[in-house]
Formats: structure tokens, C-alpha cells, sequence
């Protein structure tokens, strides 16, 4: 069981560790260009596709848990019909997206401040990188489709030859086309059709016998149909509600002035560092846990669980020794301000207890994936979200400053852990 998780695990996190890589390359090449409306339009751009994505996050999700459970009831044919559904909805989202482009564009930037530069070059960024959500979305759904089969390597491979091709052509787009950020989204664009023909390729070389096309009347039969799109509706609300929690997180710091706000961006860093690897891990449960769960296997399903669980907090614990012991060393690396990283070390330990608060939320949320026990998760979520997290920054704020939020992310992540467990014990006591 232990060589099943790390074989799963391991790939997911090296996956996981490249999605900031390219961000960083995107802004260093803007940031040499020697005019920072360059860095600011990729910015802005990039959070606008960013918050889209991670709202289609439920693709993902949804298709790993329930092709895990296929997988393990060894229903060849329900393998088949949960991919090309899969697809079929991320395609219909990424139609939605491209025709409802101009709304899109009027919103966000209605929303996101920034100077007319700044903007017209972030609005033109958007115009040529949306053009890349079939790819983007279609991929959500083929990784989702991969791991619950088992296989976290082709995910991680398309991933990482996303980024190579990305960065490549960034460079050949910059220094010798001499284009700017609509350089950066073209790169993007190109980028992920390429992943998704590698996709395609890894789905045809491997797995043939499972992606011939299905006829429409089982593709679109009525309970299957509405158990996927109920399962992907709670996901999305769960997701919606943790966007919120963490939007809230950055516009309160944004309040307390200019060097809170930076103060906050950079401590929150060490929980996305942390998340990049519990990911893994929760990744790795979904497919195992959804895999004995459509075998019908309690037993191995308690014990994955338990597996998951010791290298978790295994995991837990490395880090928070981790932040204790290199707390300044890490901050260095992301700022060379003396006075920003003193001001950081007032909120050194709610840092430090992070990866404990934080960890069993995460493995959770991959073992309710696995069994696609969505209504339990969206109604953890919005409970710790608008009945913890709120409430304990309102209540304190007066007495704590800064620390009431920091209290309250990390009461918000508990609160998820202990929700999780006791719905876990009730499901098995069911």
C-alpha cells in the first residue's frame, strides 16, 4: 500500500511544484523588460484566469473521484462514459467562456484597479490567452481522468512539457518577435494545445480500448448524468466558498495598510508551499480511496485512509519543523526588505502551526473526493467559512490586529479537519 501512495503521490507533487515556476518566469522576463506596466499586465491578467480556473477546479475533482470508483468496480465501459463526459462538459464550459468573452473582460476589469496602461495591455493579454480554455479545461479534465486510473505520470509529464514549451516560447516571443505580455499569453495559449495533444496522445498510445466514443443515449443517461452534475455543483460551491475565504484573507490585509498587505502575501506563501505537497498526498488519496470504494472494499478503504493519514502528519510535522527552524532564511529568499521580514516575525508561529491546522483539511478533501461525498464537503466548507472564519476575525479584530485573521484562517482549517472526521465516522457507521 505504501509503494501505491508514494508510486501516486510523488508524480502529483512534482506536478504540483511546477505551476508556480512558470508564473515566476512570466514576471521575471516582464520585470527585465525595464517598465513595470509590463509585470502589472501580466499580473492583472493572470488573476482574472486564475480565479476562472480555480472556480473549474470541480473538473479536475469530480472526474478523478468518480473514474477511481469505475476503476475499482472494474466497469470498462463506466471508465469510458466518465471521460468523454468529462470532456464534453469542459468543452461546453470552454464555449461558454470564449462567447461570453466580452462580459468577462467588462467585469473583471470594472473589478481589478490598475493604470490605463496597465489595463489596456492586461485587457489585451486576456483577449489572446482565452483562446486557451478548451485546452485548459480539457486538461482538467484528462488529469482527473489519469489519476483515477492510477497513473499520476502522464499529468505530471504533460505538465512539465507545458512548462518547457511555455518558457521556450516566451523567450523566443520576447527577445526575438520583441512582443511584451501578448507574448507571454500567446506563449500560453500554444502551450496548452501542445499539453493537450500530449494528453490525447498518452489517451490513444494507452489507453485506447477505453476512449472509443459511447452512444449519445448512455453518454446522456438521466440519473448517471444528474449524480455528475450534482457532485460537480458541490465541488464548485466548496470551491467558491475557499476562493471567498482566501479573497477576504487579502482584501483585510489590504486595509491594514501597504506593509501588512506585503507582510500577509509573503506569509501566505508558506501555506501555498505547504499545499503543493499535502496536494499530493490528497491526490494520491482520491484514487486509492475512490479505487476501493468502487471495489466495495471497506476494509482496504479504512486502511488507505490510515495510511494516508500517518504520512500526512509525517509531513505535517517536517514542516512546521521547517518554518520554525529557517522561518527568516525562507523570507530572504522572497524579499531583501530587513524591515518586512522583522515586521514578519511577530506572526512567526501562527506560520509554524500552519502545517498542522492545515493538513488533515487536505487529506480529507482527497478522500471525500474519492467517494464522492460532495454534500458533505460543500457543507463543511461553507459552515467553517461563513461560521468560523468570519466570526472569529470579527470578534477578535479589536483586541488582535493582524493576528485575528491569522487565528481565523488557521480555526477555519481545523474546523474543516474535525467537521471532515466526524462525517467520515457517521458515513461509517452508515
Amino acid at each position: 500500500m505504501n509503494r501505491d501512495f508514494l508510486k501516486l503521490a510523488i508524480p502529483n507533487i512534482i506536478t504540483n511544484v511546477t505551476v508556480p515556476l512558470l508564473g515566476l518566469v512570466d514576471l521575471a522576463l516582464m520585470g527585465h523588460l525595464g517598465d513595470p506596466v509590463y509585470i502589472g499586465a501580466v499580473a492583472l491578467g493572470s488573476v482574472i484566469f486564475s480565479l476562472i480556473y480555480t472556480g473549474f477546479g470541480f473538473l479536475r475533482m469530480g472526474t478523478s473521484g468518480f473514474t477511481a470508483q469505475v476503476f475499482g468496480a472494474e466497469n470498462e465501459t463506466g471508465i469510458n462514459l466518465v471521460l468523454w463526459r468529462s470532456l464534453l462538459v469542459a468543452m461546453g464550459l470552454a464555449f461558454i467562456l470564449i462567447v461570453l468573452q466580452k462580459p468577462i473582460e467588462i467585469l473583471s476589469f470594472n473589478l481589478l484597479d490598475g493604470s490605463n496602461e496597465v489595463r489596456e495591455l492586461a485587457k489585451e493579454y486576456f483577449r489572446i490567452r482565452i483562446w486557451a480554455a478548451p485546452a485548459t479545461l480539457g486538461l482538467y479534465a484528462l488529469y482527473g481522468w489519469f489519476l483515477g486510473m492510477q497513473n499520476a505520470k502522464p499529468p505530471m509529464i504533460i505538465a512539465i512539457s507545458i512548462n518547457l514549451i511555455n518558457i521556450a516560447l516566451n523567450f523566443v516571443f520576447v527577445y526575438s518577435f520583441n512582443m511584451t505580455s501578448d507574448g507571454v499569453a500567446l506563449a500560453s495559449v500554444i502551450a496548452q494545445y501542445s499539453g493537450l495533444m500530449i494528453g490525447v496522445f498518452f489517451l490513444i498510445t494507452k489507453y485506447r480500448k477505453f476512449s472509443a466514443w459511447q452512444p449519445l443515449s448512455l453518454l446522456f443517461e438521466t440519473i448517471e448524468l444528474k449524480k455528475f452534475f450534482k457532485v460537480n455543483s458541490d465541488i464548485f460551491i466548496r470551491t467558491l466558498a475557499l476562493m471567498m475565504t482566501f479573497t477576504f484573507f487579502t482584501a483585510i490585509s489590504a486595509q491594514m495598510g501597504d506593509k501588512m498587505l506585503a507582510v500577509n502575501s509573503l506569509l501566505i506563501q508558506f501555506l501555498f508551499v505547504f499545499s503543493y505537497f499535502s496536494d499530493g498526498f490528497a491526490f494520491a488519496g482520491e484514487a486509492l480511496v475512490g479505487k476501493a470504494y468502487g471495489a466495495n472494499n471497506k476494509v482496504l478503504i479504512k486502511q488507505t485512509v490510515q495510511h494516508l493519514f500517518i504520512w500526512a502528519w509525517l509531513t505535517a510535522i517536517i514542516f512546521s519543523i521547517i518554518f520554525f527552524v529557517a522561518h527568516e532564511e525562507i523570507l530572504s529568499i522572497l524579499t531583501n526588505d530587513y524591515e518586512l521580514i522583522k515586521l514578519a516575525s511577530d506572526y512567526r508561529w501562527w506560520v509554524v502551526i500552519l502545517p498542522v491546522t492545515t493538513i488533515a483539511a487536505f487529506i480529507w478533501d482527497g478522500v471525500f473526493i474519492g467517494l464522492t461525498a460532495s454534500k458533505q464537503m460543500r457543507n463543511v466548507m461553507l459552515f467553517s467559512a461563513f461560521a468560523i472564519f468570519l466570526p472569529s476575525y470579527y470578534l477578535t479584530v479589536n483586541y488582535y490586529g493582524n493576528h485575528s485573521l491569522w487565528l481565523a484562517m488557521n480555526l477555519f482549517m481545523a474546523v474543516r479537519s474535525l467537521l471532515m472526521w466526524r462525517a467520515w465516522r457517521t458515513m461509517n457507521k452508515k
